[in-house]
């Protein structure tokens, strides 16, 4: 089996594979106060409860753009495990040829994600992750990584407005019942989920006119399900983008 670790700036999500059969998903909070040996003791507590031997694990690949996390969460994975295990950036083998201005200023999670659209989607492609930052990746006719928009993402726009605007409070982001809204809620509701479809439809159109194709597009992380049933564009959502994309570079690496 192997352990697949996406290290978050809100979450840690990890994916335990048998195989290329994704057994078992499980998420812990970032915090980046922990020490090894609490990441050790959580993450094997986590797995034995969902009856994973350790033992069984052949080995393990973190993607993290939490640097102060990579090295002591890459403790307690070799603690449990007793291999160190890969982590995705300068040595590891990706097979993704990037053609931005500065190739290690890539983030890796951007990097896994593009991995795993070409792999299972095909190009050219528009890969939106949508996690603390809404990130839109664009890869080109022969798999190459052009570049990139990036944008706050949902949760701390909300959290931006509440902290900033005196009359509005924290409210639970879901379905808007109409585009216009009668009460605060309702229209924060509207405002927050319609107008990120909005913007998903308008850069996917932009990135499309400048690849020169139709591409396919392929959304993950955070609320993306939530917001894609409001585009009125077909995107393909798929929760587990990133865990498949580090098993495919683990393969590439042993």
């Amino acid at each position: 089996m192997v352990l697949t670790v996406d290290i978050g700036n809100s979450n840690i999500v990890l994916g335990v594979f048998e195989g290329d059969i994704l057994k078992l998903t499980l998420r812990i909070k970032t915090d980046a106060t922990r020490t090894r040996d609490e990441y050790a003791i959580n993450l094997n507590s986590m797995l034995k409860i969902n009856n994973i031997n350790v033992s069984d694990i052949d080995g393990a690949i973190i993607s993290s753009v939490v640097p102060n996390l990579s090295v002591p969460f890459a403790g307690a994975v070799e603690m449990l495990i007793g291999k160190p295990p890969f982590i995705v950036g300068p040595g590891v083998k990706t097979g993704l040829d990037i053609r931005i201005d500065n190739p290690s200023q890539l983030g890796c999670d951007m990097v896994v994600d593009a991995v795993s659209a070409i792999h299972s989607y095909g190009t050219p492609a528009i890969v939106i992750d949508m996690g603390t930052a809404t990130t839109f990746s664009a890869i080109g006719k022969k798999g190459e990584y052009l570049g990139a928009a990036i944008t706050p993402g949902v949760r701390i726009s909300m959290n931006a407005l509440a902290q900033n605007a005196a009359q509005i409070s924290q409210i639970n982001i879901d379905r808007p019942k109409h585009a216009i809204g009668t009460n605060t809620t309702d229209s924060l509701k509207s405002g927050i989920v319609l107008g990120y479809a909005s913007m998903l439809d308008g850069i996917i159109e932009r990135f499309e006119k400048e690849i020169g194709a139709p591409c396919n597009v392929i959304a993950t992380g955070g609320l993306s399900s939530l917001i894609i049933p409001h585009c009125k564009r077909k995107i393909i959502h798929d929760k587990d983008l990133l865990i498949k994309g580090l098993l495919l570079i683990y393969n590439k690496n042993i």
